[in-house]
């Protein structure tokens, strides 16, 4: 766990005890732990930082999982993050392949954290940077070879190896990833269908009407798509250990050689909750990314954060699953270990790439009354502008970048596009922007 020093930071300080500790243990070597890191160095925080995480790999971006890295027009040394160098140079012992199963910890914040592996990480603070894992399906079936996830890079590697003897894939969920990874695998020459157990697609992030152009226009690229999906089991080959297809209710199967499974996440809160930390749909945190406890700091996909849009309803929280929230949540928690307390406020923005379809998310959609869409079929534009009381709160674009920046400047900035001009899709959303 050795680093090579700097002279802007220091060496791991030994305890009364005599143990070694590292000023900041970081478990999670995810986009937002690196972020913390990083950010910490550049406030210039001088203790020892060690970032630990559980994959064998350095830290990697995620997003390309499904697209690029899937369909193969990028490698995986163009998803590292840092190179180790950075790592030595900056004082920071990257770790990888320790998952911490335990963690004893003292009235000051310090303790020590127990990997699985026997291996033992004293600390003076600690971050929770542990993100999310993928939802199991839980379904007959739901364990035979084939049935595969995409969450991280070994997901990725097992599922780019099974692909030459594909002919027929089934994706279990019509979610970004789904949607994602249904688009590329289509474009590999793959026959798709998408079964999604609710009513429309993406229904968790997006309103009914981009909900309803995607499904219009997978189905007008080659997908076959089946909402109100319901499943009785998932079909093994002859054999009997490896699957051939997924079952529905009416009797009906679907052939596969594989079955992507994406129906969503669930936040890794196993460890917050034995330190007795607050936990609900995520780690609780404030608005300075500080756990119940006022010294750990959570970040990112594990944590549950007051909603940071400006004017959002006093208590209202949410937890956010991006890159942006893991980057800017991140600078807020490296601001609370500096001693500072700046709110985390900035205007959430998501997007998603599926075949030629570029979607922009600005703002959160909690709790909008009215909707405006602007649609240009010519040039292949469509964008749902979300409003709650007359004022806009956010939007959907796709393949509308001007659309999404104007939004996204707007809300940062306190204002208003109203909705009667926006109305009108050749009018450019930035120049009816108001202060009221």
């Amino acid at each position: 766990m050795s680093a090579t020093n700097t002279s802007a930071t220091a060496a791991p300080a030994a305890g009364s005890d005599g143990t070694v500790r590292t000023g900041l243990l970081i478990i999670g070597a995810s986009q937002s732990g690196v972020q913390l890191a990083v950010s910490l160095r550049a406030l210039g925080f001088e203790e020892h930082i060690t970032l630990l995480g559980d994959e064998d790999h350095r830290p990697y971006q995620r997003p390309a999982l499904s697209k690029e890295f899937l369909q193969g027009t990028v490698g995986s040394e163009s998803l590292i993050f840092r190179s180790n160098e950075y790592w030595a140079e900056h004082n920071v012992a990257l770790v990888k392949g320790e998952r911490i199963t335990r963690i004893d910890r003292e009235a000051d914040g310090s303790g020590v954290a127990h990997a699985a592996s026997g291996a033992q990480f004293p600390f003076q603070r600690l971050a929770l940077t542990v993100g999310a894992r993928a939802r199991k399906l839980e379904l007959s079936g739901a364990d035979l070879d084939g049935v595969v996830y995409l969450r991280n890079a070994d997901d990725a590697l097992e599922l780019k190896a099974r692909l030459d003897d594909v002919r027929e894939a089934v994706v279990i969920g019509g979610g970004f990833i789904g949607l994602e990874a249904a688009s590329s695998l289509h474009k590999m020459g793959k026959t798709v269908t998408v079964l999604e157990y609710g009513p429309r697609l993406i229904g968790r992030a997006v309103g009914e009407e981009t909900s309803e152009y995607f499904l219009a226009a997978h189905r007008e690229r080659g997908l076959d798509i089946r909402l109100d999906a319901r499943m009785n089991r998932l079909v093994p080959a002859e054999d009997g250990s490896r699957v051939a297809g997924v079952e529905l209710d009416d009797g009906t199967v679907v052939p596969a050689q594989l079955v992507l499974v994406g129906i969503g996440v669930v936040p890794n809160i196993e460890l917050a909750e034995q330190l007795g930390l607050a936990v609900d749909n995520g780690i609780v945190v404030d608005r300075h990314a500080l756990a119940s406890d006022g010294t750990t700091v959570a970040v990112g996909d594990v944590a549950n954060i007051p909603n940071p849009l400006p004017g959002a309803p006093e208590g209202e929280r949410i937890r956010l699953e991006s890159v942006n929230n893991a980057i800017e949540h991140a600078k807020v928690a490296a601001y609370s270990l500096m001693g500072r307390r700046e709110d985390y406020a900035g205007i959430p923005w998501f997007w998603s790439n599926q075949a030629d379809l570029k979607l922009q998310i600005a703002g959160l959609t909690l709790g909008y009354d009215s909707t405006v869409v602007r649609r240009d079929d010519g040039r292949g534009k469509f964008s749902v502008l979300y409003y709650r009381d007359g004022r806009i709160i956010a939007a959907d674009c796709v393949n509308a970048p001007l659309d999404f920046m104007a939004v996204k400047n707007a809300l940062a900035k306190g204002q208003n596009i109203p909705a009667d001009a926006a109305a009108d899709p050749a009018v450019v959303l930035k120049t009816i922007v108001t202060d009221g």
